[in-house]
């Protein structure tokens, strides 16, 4: 058994990855005999992830705030409190906050042999984001 003190401290979402202001906590970092990445995501309102894909899928699960998801190709969908979101190996998608909202999620995924989490794509569009349903 091994308990993580809190103790790491919140960090900002590289502008490579994300549009507008992002803060990470970890949950559960890679470690000896587990692939098992996990992070509490928070996004400001309009903040949102490039596109991108995981080598072996995600699973978003949204604690608070409202929020949009899209793999490519898709529909942009509207992700509440409670919601859970799987993207498959590979798929590209993006996440974030709604315009008007704030969102915090938790995003869950194991991590490849080389220890790699996710390739980055470019930045999801104004016009990609504005392609969002409306909230109600």
């Amino acid at each position: 058994m091994q308990v993580t003190r809190n103790g790491i401290e919140t960090a900002r979402g590289p502008s490579d990855w994300f549009t507008g202001a992002v803060y990470i906590d970890a949950v559960a970092t890679p470690s000896e005999g587990s692939r098992l990445s996990a992070s509490s995501v928070h996004f400001t309102p309009g903040a949102r992830t490039a596109w991108h894909t995981h080598p072996h899928g995600q699973t978003i699960y949204v604690l608070e705030g409202m929020g949009h998801a899209q793999r490519r190709g898709g529909d942009v969908e509207v992700i509440r409190p409670g919601d859970r979101v799987f993207f498959e190996p590979g798929e590209e998608h993006w996440h974030g906050a709604a315009a008007t909202r704030f969102m915090t999620h938790i995003a869950m995924l194991e991590v490849d042999d080389e220890g790699n989490a996710a390739t980055w794509g470019d930045h999801v569009t104004d016009e990609e984001y504005g392609a969002a349903p409306p909230l109600a």
